[in-house]
Parts: structure tokens; C-alpha cells; sequence
């Protein structure tokens, strides 16, 4: 397994792109997950870009941003013509986004029409780019379930489109994570790792919420000490596939948890291999 630290963990944290990616490479990761927002700030800074995250033996694992799905088209082709910019000047070639704003049940069928006419165009874009569009899943969204993902890829029918895995959303929709990666493997590109004390606290991953400087962080947990069986799933996914992941710690003592998750994570995986 490739794993990142996500850079959305410090965005309350007074800590600097060369801070984050030293403390990455002595703590077990392989690469980083760049917020779009971080990258954009740090677009006038020509010291930063793939040649400088690799003096640390660091990649760029996905660049992750919201593409404005709803804004007119020409305002939606500038965001994604400067996301791919952006991806190429860090080395990655993974776009990470949400389809839409509403989830599968709220959508109208004219609303998702359209939608999967835009996602069409951002892969053809995507793809003239050597670049792959994921969609995470999500709720709220039109990749809130996977039944609803796999519609969604079904209707795009494009290669580009590809899939953000992510685990704690999966549970969270009801189905298990095991069975839904068996359907989605396919289209799988990327993980998100994350985990909640119960299903009662899944609230504070709201947006509105978990990126409020002063939102809660009740029932936010260390990877293998919430809700969802991190052990098994990564036992049964690392049989069935190589694995790009990221941690994505929302939580407080930032680095002491993706310290120690990282860990765990190998101690996982070596016993799987040593079986």
C-alpha cells in the first residue's frame, strides 16, 4: 500500500507545506494529498511542485478539490483547465471531486441528465490531459450509495471516471464496505480512511461542520478504535487489490493520530503478508 497523509488534516494547524512534508517522511508516508486549496495558494511559488515534494521521497497521491458542478460552463472548464495545471506542476494525475450537491434520492431525473452530461465533459477534458477525474463517495451526492456510483459510471461511460473509496461514507450508506468494493474495484482509484465512534456521531463529518474551525469533533476516532472494522476491511481489500490510500484526520493532536494509525496499518499488513 501507497499511503498519503491528507494536507485538509493541518488546515487549522499553523504549519507549512516544507513542515508537513518532513514530518510526512519521517512518519511513515509515501506521498501526500494535496488540498485544492493549499495547491492554489501555493500556485505563485514556483519552489513548490513534484521535484521539491520528491527531495523528500514524497508523491503527490491525488489533488483534491470540489469542482462547481452547477456553475456555467465556461466558469466549470476554467476550474478544471486550472486543476489540471495544477495536477501536472505536483506530478499527480488524480483529480479528486464530489458529483453534485444532492444525493441520489433528491435529484430530479432531468437534474441528473445534465450532470452526467458535465461529468462527460470533464472526463474528455481529463482525459486530453492524461489525467483521471475520481468521484468520492459521499453523502449528499450523487456517489452517495454504491448502487447509485455505479449508475453514475454506468451513464459517463467514460475511462477517466474513477472512484475515491471511501470507506466511513460507504458503512455510512448502510452497505458494507467489503461488498461494495467488490462491485466497484474496477473503477477503484484511490481510499479515504477515516472512522467515527458510532453511527449516532456521524454528523460531524457535515461539511458545514467538520471545516468550521470551531465545529465539534465529538466521536471523531483513531482508525481502528471507531464504529467500522478496520482490520478486517484491510485484510480482505489488500487480497483483492494494490491500494492507494489516505488518512484523513478531521480531529485534534493531528500528528500523534496519523502517527499512529500509520503504524497500525503496517502491523496489519505485515501480518496479512505473513500469512
Amino acid at each position: 500500500m501507497k499511503l498519503s497523509l491528507c494536507t485538509i488534516s493541518f488546515r487549522h494547524y499553523l504549519q507549512s507545506i516544507d513542515q508537513i512534508a518532513h514530518w510526512a517522511q519521517n512518519n511513515g508516508f509515501q506521498g501526500i494529498e494535496l488540498w485544492g486549496v493549499h495547491a492554489k495558494n501555493l500556485a505563485e511559488d514556483i519552489h513548490y511542485g513534484s521535484e521539491w515534494l520528491s527531495s523528500y521521497n514524497l508523491e503527490t497521491s491525488m489533488l483534491s478539490d470540489y469542482l462547481p458542478l452547477d456553475a456555467p460552463l465556461p466558469a466549470l472548464m476554467a476550474e478544471m483547465n486550472a486543476l489540471c495545471s495544477l495536477a501536472h506542476r505536483w506530478g499527480t494525475d488524480k483529480i479528486r471531486t464530489f458529483a453534485g450537491n444532492k444525493g441520489s434520492a433528491d435529484i430530479s431525473r432531468l437534474e441528473r441528465i445534465e450532470l452526467v452530461s458535465r461529468m462527460k465533459m470533464l472526463c474528455k477534458m481529463a482525459e486530453a490531459e492524461g489525467m483521471q477525474l475520481l468521484v468520492e463517495t459521499h453523502p449528499n451526492t450523487l456517489t452517495d450509495n454504491p448502487s447509485s456510483a455505479l449508475q453514475l459510471l454506468e451513464e459517463t461511460d467514460h475511462p477517466a471516471l474513477r472512484v475515491n473509496f471511501d470507506v466511513l461514507h460507504i458503512w455510512e450508506s448502510g452497505v458494507d464496505p467489503l461488498f461494495a468494493l467488490k462491485q466497484l474495484q474496477p473503477y477503484v482509484s484511490h481510499f479515504h480512511f477515516k472512522n467515527i465512534e458510532s453511527r449516532s456521531k456521524l454528523g460531524v463529518f457535515a461539511p458545514n461542520n467538520v471545516y468550521a474551525a470551531a465545529g465539534s469533533r465529538e466521536g471523531m476516532v483513531s482508525l481502528f478504535e471507531g464504529a467500522v472494522d478496520y482490520r478486517l476491511f484491510l485484510r480482505e481489500a489488500a487480497e483483492m487489490m494494490e491500494m492507494d490510500a489516505s488518512l484523513e484526520w478531521f480531529g485534534p493532536n493531528v500528528k500523534s493520530i496519523l502517527a499512529k494509525d500509520s503504524r497500525e496499518i503496517k502491523k496489519v499488513l505485515q501480518v496479512e503478508e505473513a500469512r
